[in-house]
């Protein structure tokens, strides 16, 4: 047979993480490490691997409170074994940073998958709940290790820097610096304005001023992975 489809062919190297092309990633699994993903990602893995359900290390009672309110917040899978797994969410565009003792927030629906040397924990944004693309927690991620997040087309990242503003669609931010100050607005006086789609305001805007960037996608929507009906 031929065609150019069969030109798609597995790519290979060493690295944990890779892109296959823009909208699938490649894990590669040596047998001594793990990885974190999100629940249903996989969709092709080569050698033998096993995906089980993820839950946070016991620690005391109070650690295991956070871990399990944290843990909530990302429904995840372990991935272990030796082989390659791919991974995928309904073809959004993916993105592998690398971090190295810094800190980042993502709202946690763009999260595909990330190694288990890295830290985080929720962090809340005032009536976030009220607004679709940033729910009522964040995630700030820190340590050392590689996080992979996902958006709807590709992104644009805008400087932030001291003594001016950068403003952005609260259904678009898809993260930004932890160290940047962040305030939940409306961008409109209308009462209904949270209710943004079927009106024609603009609905909330994250503001952030500080030094670092932000991080958002050319979509007002929300990853189609379990949009919840409103």
């Amino acid at each position: 047979m031929q065609s150019p489809l069969l030109s798609h062919t597995a790519g290979t190297g060493t690295d944990r993480f890779a892109l296959q092309n823009p909208q699938l990633l490649r894990v590669t699994l040596d047998g001594r490490s793990e990885v974190l993903a999100r629940s249903g990602a996989m969709v092709a893995h080569v050698g033998r691997l096993d995906f089980t359900g993820w839950t946070p290390p016991s620690g005391g009672r109070r650690a295991n409170n956070n871990r399990r309110r944290d843990a909530g917040v990302l429904d995840l899978m372990r991935c272990s074994g030796t082989g390659t797994v791919y991974l995928a969410n309904l073809a959004q565009h993916l993105h592998v940073l690398k971090l190295d003792q810094e800190r980042l927030v993502v709202t946690n629906s763009y999260v595909l998958a990330l190694d288990t040397t890295l830290d985080w924990h929720t962090v809340a944004i005032e009536n976030g709940d009220r607004i679709a693309g940033v729910g009522s927690r964040c995630l700030e991620f820190s340590g050392s290790g590689s996080l992979v997040l996902m958006t709807s087309g590709r992104p644009l990242v805008l400087p932030v820097e001291p003594g001016s503003y950068v403003y952005g669609d609260a259904d678009a931010v898809v993260g930004w610096s932890s160290g940047l100050d962040v305030q939940l607005q409306a961008q409109s006086s209308n009462t209904e304005a949270w209710r943004r789609r079927g009106t024609a305001t603009e609905g909330w805007e994250l503001a952030f001023t500080g030094r670092g960037y932000v991080v958002v996608q050319p979509s007002e929507l929300l990853p189609p992975q379990r949009v919840p009906r409103g």
